[in-house]
């Protein structure tokens, strides 16, 4: 699909929510280059520009990365893109880094994908791990061919401390306590969809039906 003209979304969603899959839906279907805030952070830190050097020395202290410094990295990356069409991922995670956003350009919708809780904590918990390859596996519909070990090297598996159902508990905790703030903001705004649902499969073609409606009208308004 062709747009007619610059389109810009961010999707959030909780870790596990099946963000990454969407993400990747959305950009192949629509043609928008996908923003992850992560890859620019840490880009960033591995070659040790100002900012990164900022944000290794916050995240080595155990500190928040400061708003004014966070939105200073992705911003810039974003002028880079002034006449580009793209979905933001992992960006903003605060009220203070989306005004900062809004200052620099006019978001047309914001994605939430709304999964409860519990699913996400049975999906987490389920996922094993083979360090030396990172290839992942889940009990429930993707499980090893003998349990504990990896198909192809017979090495154990393992679980992630962040995959472990107190450690998912506390980062699905944290994420709503950051992040309702930033969905009222855009909620107040007019900006905000949200798609609930268990499976990714399911919620996608409802996405997918959003934005051709969206573009559709955005394309019409144009003309």
């Amino acid at each position: 699909m062709v747009l007619q003209r610059i389109f810009r979304a961010v999707i959030m969603g909780p870790p596990g929510s099946g963000k990454g899959t969407v993400s990747a839906l959305i950009t192949k279907t629509f043609g928008l280059s996908h923003i992850s805030s992560g890859d620019i952070l840490r880009s960033n830190i591995s070659n040790k520009s100002e900012l990164g050097l900022l944000m290794k020395c916050c995240i080595d202290q155990g500190q928040l990365v400061p708003d004014d410094v966070m939105s200073r990295l992705i911003l810039r990356d974003l002028r880079v893109m002034d006449h580009s069409s793209w979905l933001l991922d992992g960006f903003p995670r605060t009220v203070p880094q989306a005004e900062a956003l809004d200052d620099a350009h006019s978001v047309d919708t914001v994605i939430n994908l709304n999964v409860p809780f519990q699913t996400i904590k049975q999906r987490l918990t389920s996922r094993w791990t083979h360090l030396p390859t990172g290839r992942v596996y889940n009990v429930n519909f993707n499980p090893p061919k003998v349990p504990g070990l990896d198909d192809e090297t017979g090495e154990p598996l393992v679980q992630r401390d962040d995959d472990t159902p107190d450690t998912v508990t506390l980062r699905l905790k944290a994420y709503e306590n950051q992040t309702e703030p930033v969905l009222e903001y855009y909620r107040s705004n007019g900006v905000l969809e949200t798609f609930t649902g268990t499976e990714t499969n399911m919620i996608w073609p409802h996405v997918e039906a959003f934005l051709h409606k969206k573009l559709f009208s955005v394309k019409q308004k144009v003309a």
